[in-house]
This record gives structure tokens, C-alpha cells and sequence, in this order.
């Protein structure tokens, strides 16, 4: 019997992902954070469309030089990385990242992981704005607003987009890239990217910290709902395409 014509045939990604059948550490840290950040605010309070919760506006004050709301705190180059960093998380540069990712993706052949990719980011972006929607909570008003910003606060929109975006491509990403040390650094930037977007937010004034954790949390979860079912799908497709064992 000719054993060759047994073997089935995989895609390029199928065939670097066929050892990854158990999420990074880095990626179930990052789950456990946005599930106790989740029951933080779900158990805290009801969300209170005059102030939130009690340590909002704690927070959002002790970054203000006290008695001027004008001026945050450190030094003035601290004011302009921010607003830089904020900017990563802006609509204009998600949506570039996703499509030069798809693009990237679709030029290898990793048909899979950029499908998911771009279904991820785009029902991700929908459901966060229905979210603001329905919540309509109003933005901080007790300090001025550093960048200028419109539509509603809860959650986050730059802190849960840029979860989805940037996890959810780092969280595909180490399914289809070899080495625990090459995957654990795409989640490592990515997690510290997303945190400094969020904290971006609170120190320019335009978000509540609640919601800046509420839009960490969701995110969070959306990337790894994603990374289970690519994981799902990517072992369940070969194993289909497999030729069935033909017997003398």
C-alpha cells in the first residue's frame, strides 16, 4: 500500500498550527484580568449616568494639577506621547492595521486566520458602538477635555477597539507563527499597546477609568473568543480534508 497518498494535505497555516491546541500563558493572563474586571464593575455599581462609579472621578482628578483642571500632571512631553499613543487607538489607524494585516495575511496564503481576522475586528467594532448606544453615558465633565472627542463614554471605544484589533491579530497570530518566544512577544506588545491606549484616555480627560476597564474586559474577551474558534476550526478542517484510507 501506498502510504504517501495517505497523508492529507494542509494549508500553509494548518501546517504551522497543527502543534498549537492550547492558548499561550500570556493569553490566559490576559482572560482572568478581563473576567475579574468584568465582576469588578458588574458587582460594583449599576452604572450611574451623573458620575459612575466612586473612584472616577477620585482618579480622573489626581491626574490634574490640583486647583487647575486644565493642566494634567508631569512634565509637558508626558501631555504630547499621550495624545500620540491615544491616536493609535483612533478608527483611522485600526482600520489601516486591520486591512495592511488582512492584506499581509491573504499574501501568504493564511486564508483562514485573515477571514477571521477581518470578521473579528468588524462585528467587534459594531457590537462596541451599540454598547455606547445603549448605555449613553456621558463623558467626564469635571476636567478639560485634552483631544477632542464626540459620542458617548461606556465603554471605551479606543480601549475596546484597539483590545479587538490588536489582541484578536496578535491572539490569531500565534496560531500560524512557530515558537512559544516569538508568540508571547506578539501578545506582550499587544497587551501593553491596548494598556497604554486606555490609560491615554483617563490622562487626556475624555473617559471615566470604569470606562476604560469595561472596554479592556470586552475586548479582551472578544480577541480570545476568536482565538478558540480559530483553534476549533483550524483542527477540525484537516482532519475533513483527510482522504479516507483506500485498502487492498
Amino acid at each position: 500500500m501506498d502510504t504517501k497518498n495517505l497523508t492529507p494535505t494542509l494549508s500553509a497555516e494548518e501546517g504551522i498550527a497543527r502543534g498549537v491546541r492550547n492558548p499561550p500563558v500570556l493569553l490566559w493572563a490576559a482572560v482572568c484580568g478581563a473576567v475579574a474586571i468584568g465582576l469588578l464593575l458588574i458587582l460594583g455599581a449599576v452604572i450611574d449616568t451623573r458620575g459612575g462609579f466612586s473612584f472616577d472621578p477620585r482618579i480622573t482628578l489626581a491626574l490634574r494639577v490640583p486647583g487647575d483642571t486644565a493642566q494634567p500632571i508631569g512634565p509637558s512631553w508626558l501631555r504630547d506621547a499621550m495624545i500620540d499613543i491615544t491616536a493609535t487607538g483612533g478608527a483611522t489607524v485600526l482600520t489601516l492595521v486591520v486591512i495592511g494585516t488582512v492584506a499581509l495575511l491573504a499574501s501568504r496564503r493564511l486564508w483562514l486566520t485573515a477571514a477571521l481576522t477581518a470578521a473579528a475586528t468588524i462585528t467587534g467594532s459594531w457590537a462596541v458602538t451599540q454598547m455606547k448606544l445603549h448605555v449613553g453615558r456621558p463623558r467626564p465633565e469635571i476636567v478639560d477635555h485634552l483631544v477632542q472627542v464626540t459620542g458617548n463614554s461606556f465603554p471605551s471605544g479606543h480601549a475596546a477597539n484597539s483590545a479587538i484589533v490588536y489582541l484578536t491579530i496578535a491572539a490569531l497570530g500565534t496560531q500560524v507563527t512557530k515558537g512559544a518566544a516569538t508568540r508571547n512577544t506578539l501578545l506582550a506588545g499587544a497587551i501593553l499597546l491596548v494598556g497604554a491606549i486606555g490609560v491615554s484616555r483617563v490622562y487626556l480627560g475624555v473617559h471615566w477609568p470604569s470606562d476604560v476597564l469595561a472596554g479592556w474586559s470586552f475586548g479582551t474577551l472578544w480577541a480570545a473568543m476568536w482565538w478558540f474558534l480559530g483553534a476549533k476550526l483550524r483542527h477540525r478542517v484537516p482532519q475533513a480534508a483527510a482522504p479516507t484510507p483506500v485498502h487492498p
